[in-house]
């Protein structure tokens, strides 16, 4: 989807349309969730402070979340993908891989299914999509970003291999910031400069990920569409309005965190058996702690005793905290099997 939260913002409130739009807290320690088209022409976007997208933009208007509509709207998106295909994996609510190869329509081509899902969205939700269409989920999620908003475009097998050695490494899915400067410390600017490495030498650097980076450069990727994508990890945390400094005022504010955090365990009836806490400090400096226990944390009591226990052996704290949160893994879920894909015309 487009800009999917902003969007539905300016689909509801016709006085937002073609004006610059930032989801998500005003206040000075909010974040933006998502920005319209118009405020990204400010070089505004997801995960900026507040703060700094008011300085790039002050005509920059602040709307309040409504997830529980965003939600509403990606089920109804869900349902017309589910008419395609039954293999959907939702990378978010604005976002999921399809593997069209054995359709429900027997359509033969992707394209053409890619076409009539995108006009079903516009034609049902009033909102655009964009489509990338590949023979693989690193090509398509590319091709997914060169004609937003609203378009779509096809990378063939005959294109593939010239379409990535030419892409800069910061625009590789799975290729964050750090690394990518990383990457540019080596010399390797480009999926040209990351084809000419060898295996070897990306393990040695980039570890495990060194080898998906060594596959992706071919543009090779054998990763199969996988529905009921498993959960690894259920977390939440929160950024407060002024910096904490003592464990009391803490231990308060993790509460609703806690609460969070197994309210999703409940529902989905998850457990798991390794607590993660995330501080961060005013200076933006970022720490975890964690610690595994040998069976399942079955209570939100266990929860929190492990919780604090993580916080407490912090104390004293040399600067004040600005956000915490808490993160459960290890979680009692299986591996689904693999999805075997065959040939598809683009």
């Amino acid at each position: 989807m487009d800009a999917f939260y902003a969007s539905v913002e300016q689909r509801d409130r016709p006085e937002l349309r073609g004006k610059p739009v930032a989801v998500g807290g005003s206040r000075a320690r909010g974040v933006v969730a998502a920005a319209s088209y118009e405020a990204r022409r400010f070089g505004i976007h997801s995960a900026m402070a507040s703060v700094t997208a008011r300085r790039k933009c002050p005509d920059l208007i602040f709307v309040a979340p409504r997830f529980d509509v965003y939600r509403a709207i990606s089920r109804q998106i869900r349902e017309i993908f589910a008419e395609y295909t039954p293999l959907i994996e939702p990378l978010s609510l604005d976002e999921a891989y399809l593997d069209v190869t054995e359709n429900l329509k027997d359509i033969p081509f992707a394209t053409r299914i890619a076409q009539e899902i995108r006009a079903r969205i516009r034609e049902e939700t009033h909102l655009t999509a964009s489509a990338g269409v590949s023979y693989n989920k690193f090509l398509a999620k590319m091709a997914s970003d060169q004609r937003k908003p609203d378009g779509l475009f096809v990378i063939t097998p005959e294109m593939g291999p010239a379409f990535v050695e030419a892409l800069p490494v910061g625009k590789f899915h799975g290729i964050g910031p750090a690394t990518a400067a990383k990457m540019n410390r080596l010399g390797i600017f480009t999926g040209s400069d990351l084809k000419a490495q060898t295996l070897a030498f990306l393990q040695e650097r980039f570890g495990k990920a060194g080898t998906y980076y060594h596959s992706i450069a071919r543009g090779i990727d054998q990763r199969p569409v996988r529905p009921d994508r498993i959960r690894k990890s259920v977390g939440a945390e929160n950024t407060f309005e002024k910096d904490l400094t003592q464990f009391e005022e803490m231990r308060v504010e993790l509460q609703p965190i806690l609460d969070k955090v197994w309210r999703h365990c409940e529902q989905a009836g998850t457990r798991g058996r390794t607590i993660t806490l995330k501080v961060k400090f005013a200076d933006f400096e970022q720490i975890t702690r964690s610690r595994s226990l040998s069976d399942l944390v079955e209570s939100r009591s266990v929860l929190e005793m492990i919780s604090l226990e993580l916080l407490s052996a912090l104390l004293p704290m040399r600067k004040g905290v600005r956000l915490l949160g808490v993160t459960l893994s290890s979680l009692n879920t299986d591996e689904e099997p693999a999805v075997r894909q065959l040939p598809l015309a683009l």
